[in-house]
């Protein structure tokens, strides 16, 4: 068997409670290392801050369909599916960028809203993640400025219809 990272096998599951902090840790992780080419310093540590709202991600994480993506038993990335088909959030951890990870969350996103019958999928998609959201199939409906600890932060309103 190879160690190649990019050949390991990813699984998708359902967010459990005992992933918070390993998710935490993704979306902290991502954000810091992968976003920083299209936001500021000051702008990537006001989306992603030492502290975080641990009972609020807790609570949104069981109120909300979330899958998580597992490689060697460890979380690697995850995404959430809302009940309107918003997806507020697909992270995938920066050492695992570009090895299918993000591709396997949509595919279990759209897979479930499809099942929901859902007409479409929408998302705030940040500057980053913009392409590979318009590869999956989403259009852009309008750029918007959106206000995160006092950072303004440019990012684009997509869609992609179910039907």
């Amino acid at each position: 068997m190879t160690n190649n990272p990019s050949s390991q096998a990813i699984s998708i599951r359902d967010y459990v409670p005992d992933d918070l902090d390993a998710l935490i840790a993704v979306f902290r992780g991502s954000v810091r290392a992968v976003a920083r080419r299209d936001y500021s310093h000051d702008q990537v540590m006001a989306w992603a801050p030492d502290e975080i709202d641990r009972d609020h991600w807790a609570a949104q994480g069981a109120g909300t369909a979330t899958f998580v993506a597992v490689i060697d038993g460890r979380p690697v990335g995850f995404a959430d599916l809302e009940a309107d088909g918003h997806i507020d959030m697909l992270y995938v951890d920066a050492g695992h960028q570009r090895r299918g990870v993000a591709r396997a969350l949509i595919g279990a996103v759209e897979t479930a809203a499809r099942g929901r019958r859902l007409a479409r999928l929408h998302v705030e998609a940040s500057l980053t993640a913009r392409g590979f959201f318009a590869r999956h199939g989403f259009r852009v409906v309008a750029p918007q400025t959106v206000v995160v600890r006092g950072q303004e932060f440019v990012n684009v309103r997509m869609e992609k219809p179910l039907c």
